[in-house]
């Protein structure tokens, strides 16, 4: 079953995917250019996220979409177990939002554009005034219901535990006022865990928790290391028994 399984990949699988995202670039750049960003930079790359889950056959289970309001801006933070966690958060999130993402990325054939036409915002680190742009665009990209998505650990995971959370999005939101929601990603480092070389994908179950928001009560430091800490914890408690506890991540 495992070779099949392989074997769909490599002959049906990738020619499908490689073919559909070029299309998504493509439409979301041309979408974006002659008409609103706010609906052709979260549609089609909805619909191509949950064709890649589709196309690998991963059943992805939902929980707690209920516990959002649609009018509300949100600051989304989660833990990042590998690439399908982007498809599991672009897919079946359910919100319009945009991307805090590496800088590095924009530099991807056509994908990089396709983010950057999407208002999708590539953090800079490079010194105080780069990251006084970010918060800048972050403040302008968070209003009338459009959310902020975060990885907050900043690099995936190699062993499928937490790392570190660093503390900027926490700081965004305290500035901005606006809850935190933390979400647990579970079943992405099994279907496609980071190791050099050709990596196929794995069969397994797909999962994606949204918790409740967790609203400001004051503003400062001390708000944003109680919310931190808060969104840390919930998101690991709802990790499987062999992912729970901290694990240093030599990217961070």
């Amino acid at each position: 079953m495992k070779i099949l399984y392989r074997l769909y990949q490599l002959l049906i699988a990738l020619p499908i995917i490689i073919l559909t995202t070029a299309l998504t670039a493509i439409v979301t750049i041309l979408g974006c250019t002659f008409c609103k960003a706010r609906t052709w930079g979260y549609y089609p790359a909805m619909v191509w996220s949950r064709l890649m889950c589709w196309v690998m056959l991963l059943p992805v289970k939902v929980e707690g979409r209920e516990l959002l309001d649609k009018k509300q801006s949100y600051v989304f933070v989660a833990n990042h177990q590998g690439p399908y966690d982007i498809f599991l958060i672009y897919g079946f999130l359910g919100r319009s939002f945009r991307w805090m993402m590496k800088k590095s990325l924009r530099n991807m054939p056509l994908v990089g554009k396709a983010c950057e036409s999407a208002g999708h915002i590539f953090v800079d680190k490079s010194g105080p005034k780069a990251i006084h742009k970010t918060y800048e665009q972050g403040r302008k990209v968070l209003q009338n219901g459009v959310s902020l998505v975060v990885f907050p650990e900043g690099a995936r995971t190699f062993t499928g535990h937490m790392g570190k959370f660093r503390r900027g999005a926490f700081g965004l939101a305290d500035e901005l006022q606006l809850p935190v929601v933390p979400i647990t990603i579970d079943g992405s480092f099994d279907v496609l865990p980071r190791q050099k070389g050709i990596n196929f994908v794995t069969w397994h179950r797909l999962r994606l928790v949204i918790h409740a928001p967790i609203e400001p009560s004051s503003q400062g430091p001390e708000d944003i290391q109680r919310i931190l800490e808060q969104s840390y914890e919930t998101i690991m408690r709802d990790l499987p028994a062999k992912y729970q506890g901290f694990v240093e991540n030599p990217d961070q």
